[in-house]
């Protein structure tokens, strides 16, 4: 096939050094263009924005938008086709259902699978310091070229003929990882605080309220929520996302992004019954 066309985001942010080892790890093997956040977007899934400012950058264009709103305009606002959209590098794991769902880099993605064009969501981690934070302290020159391998072969083989999005989670500081096929492993709470509303103003009815996500089990700040140890290991099973990064996998995990639900037989028996039938 001819040189394929990358369109390339992130959520962090244009200036992000993971999108820089993306931006030349991806220019080694195809044309590239990059629409990304002028700032840091993190956490915000796929929301959009029906307006928004563009400057003209050395690789293409910085969006004053979502990372959801650079794959719009660079899928539909640039006359250009693209074979495949790569969101990343993210600095910082995407693992688990919970995250996953809000994540930017992700929700880039699956704009893009839903706009008709088949995207990875390539994210970093640090078998030991897990987060890589500040990402200027980090080297993601190994994910980016974990991503460029993967892709390699999978415009091979097909794997994306058709829209569909593949999220990976490679580590930074692991020379040789080993690739393992996963699922975002669900683990989320929410812990919620009534907070002291004296002197805030506030009328007799009304109260503050604290939401607190507990996307992390025990985390406290940056910390590293997978201390390699044998009770993280049993606490995840293999083929999760999560005990994939406790063993220093890259992690690769095929999204649903398809209106499609895994109990669609078990609602139309109940909608049968409610109609009577």
């Amino acid at each position: 096939m001819s040189s394929p066309h990358f369109l390339l985001t992130n959520d962090d942010g244009i200036d992000a050094p993971g999108l820089a080892s993306l931006y030349e790890a991806f220019s080694a093997v195809g044309d590239v263009t990059v629409v990304a956040p002028a700032e840091d977007q993190s956490g915000v899934g796929r929301t959009r924005n029906d307006r928004a400012v563009r400057r003209s950058h050395p690789w293409g264009y910085a969006l004053a938008g979502t990372p959801a709103d650079c794959v719009a305009y660079g899928l539909r606002g640039l006359d250009e086709s693209f074979d495949l959209v790569v969101s990343g590098v993210n600095s910082g794991p995407n693992a688990g259902n919970y995250v996953v769902g809000r994540s930017g880099t992700v929700g880039a993605g699956i704009e893009a699978v839903f706009l008709g064009t088949p995207a990875l969501a390539v994210s970093a981690y640090h078998a030991e310091d897990f987060f890589c934070y500040p990402a200027e302290e980090y080297d993601f020159d190994r994910p980016a070229r974990v991503a460029r391998e993967l892709i390699d072969r999978a415009l091979d083989d097909g794997t994306f003929r058709e829209p569909r999005l593949v999220s990976v989670n490679a580590p930074v500081d692991v020379a040789e990882p080993r690739f393992r096929v996963t699922h975002p492993y669900a683990d989320y709470d929410q812990h919620v605080e009534h907070a002291n509303a004296d002197g805030g103003g506030l009328g007799d009815d009304e109260a503050v309220v604290r939401l607190h996500d507990r996307t992390w089990p025990g985390v406290v700040g940056w910390e590293n929520p997978f201390p390699l140890s044998d009770d993280q290991r049993e606490r995840y099973p293999v083929g999760s996302d999560r005990r994939a990064l406790v063993d220093g996998e890259v992690s690769v995990s095929p999204l649903s992004v398809a209106d499609e639900s895994a109990d669609e037989a078990r609602v139309a028996r109940l909608v049968e019954r409610l109609n009577g039938e």
